[in-house]
């Protein structure tokens, strides 16, 4: 089966669902129907829900786990039980796939790594939170 398409492929416009079908009655419902959840974004978040429309099942169920796992790559190991390594590329594949570079991530995360360390310095952050922050990956 084909993935709904987030947009019209000529215009780039909002689509309307008007059939839905069901294989196991073979009945089928006409009219215009509300694409659900797109109509309570924002016309200014409709890119993002559109870049979420473009991952495959089983990247939507690791980002899935990954925020489960309140984005700790430690926990998401031990939950879906591949590596490291393994899970950076995947990751990264759904980086790509929404249209994010990989370094443009990797730089955003030495920033926040950045932050932590000037927290730290000031004064902001002890150094056991600095270090846990660090540690668990979060900055």
């Amino acid at each position: 089966m084909k993935k709904l398409p987030a947009e019209c492929p000529f215009c780039s416009g909002d689509l309307v669902v008007r059939d839905y079908y069901c294989r196991g009655c073979d009945t089928t419902f006409r009219g215009q129907f509300s694409p659900g959840a797109v109509s309570e974004f924002e016309e200014a978040k409709l890119p993002v829900l559109r870049r979420f429309a473009l991952l495959s099942p089983e990247q939507l169920e690791l980002l899935e786990a990954f925020v489960l796992c309140e984005g700790k790559l430690n926990r998401l190991q031990e939950e879906v039980g591949l590596s490291y390594p393994t899970l950076r590329s995947r990751m990264n594949e759904i980086l790509l796939v929404m249209g994010v570079s990989p370094q443009e991530e990797e730089k955003a995360q030495r920033l926040e790594r950045r932050q932590v360390l000037d927290d730290l310095a000031t004064g902001k952050l002890g150094a056991d939170e600095a270090a846990l922050l660090l540690r668990e990956g979060i900055a």
